[in-house]
């Protein structure tokens, strides 16, 4: 399905948009690629059964966010760890000669995964310190509290906080708003994050949303790390074991 929605160039237009600004509606994207709504709407359609793209409800407007889960997951497969090193490198050079040629707005991160357990396991593995140490390396600590502080400690025994934050919203074990500090000092409003848990029978979906970020390099980080923690989240509450691969893509890209 994955390779059947990106076999198409106008799906593959849609989402070149959506990565140069994502959280469109579809009116949005029908000005940005330039195609009648009703054609338009069958392209996104086939993204959004493929798991590339994903629709959020924002008041009455739908919101369209792309989806990098379903090219991870490919990306996962068939690139060893051999060849990430040299492709980080060739995507670096890439991006910085983008961020010369041109500035554009920070877009949002929205990732989804689908999750065998229930909503309440889920809750517990993003809130319970001893779980966040195994799938995360860092313990989340704070008492939950809308108002109250939370820290992402490392798991080390260093001490040691890479991101601090406040809690602006909880609703166990369904919605989770926190801000994501991973530079106090510095002088600017923090980015946010929200885990949304839609229990769907014996699964649940999980989508985060990272809104709020200051510059390209955030992004950049936050686009590798959350994939690589919440493929670790799944895999620990659906085998019990964290995934046998590098555990420093997942520490170091959210510290």
């Amino acid at each position: 399905m994955v390779f059947k929605a990106l076999a198409d160039p106008t799906r593959r237009l849609v989402l070149d948009r959506l990565r140069e600004h994502n959280g469109q509606t579809l009116r949005e994207l029908c000005e940005r690629v330039q195609m009648a709504r009703q054609s338009l709407t069958q392209h996104v359609d086939i993204l959004v059964r493929a798991g590339l793209v994903t629709v959020l409800r924002r008041g009455r407007e739908r919101v369209h966010y792309i989806n990098p889960a379903p090219i991870h997951d490919i990306e996962q497969r068939w690139i060893s760890s051999f060849d990430r090193p040299r492709l980080n490198l060739i995507s670096a050079i890439k991006n910085r000669a983008e961020e010369y040629a041109m500035t554009t707005t920070i877009p949002d991160f929205v990732y989804v995964t689908y999750i065998h357990a229930s909503a309440e396991q889920v809750w517990q593995a993003l809130t319970d310190a001893e779980l966040t140490s195994q799938y995360w390396f860092h313990e989340n600590i704070s008492d939950w509290q809308v108002g109250s502080q939370w820290e992402h400690r490392r798991a080390d025994g260093s001490g040691v906080n890479d991101v601090v934050g406040k809690i602006l919203e909880a609703t166990p074990p369904t919605r989770l708003v926190l801000t994501f500090e991973d530079s106090p000092e510095e002088e600017r409003d923090p980015s946010v994050v929200t885990f949304e848990v839609d229990p769907h029978i014996d699964i649940v979906r999980l989508t985060v949303t990272h809104t709020n970020l200051p510059n390209q390099e955030m992004l950049q980080g936050i686009s590798s790390g959350w994939p690589a923690v919440l493929a670790n989240l799944k895999s620990l509450l659906e085998t019990g074991k964290v995934l046998p691969q590098a555990p420093w893509e997942m520490s170091r890209a959210h510290s």
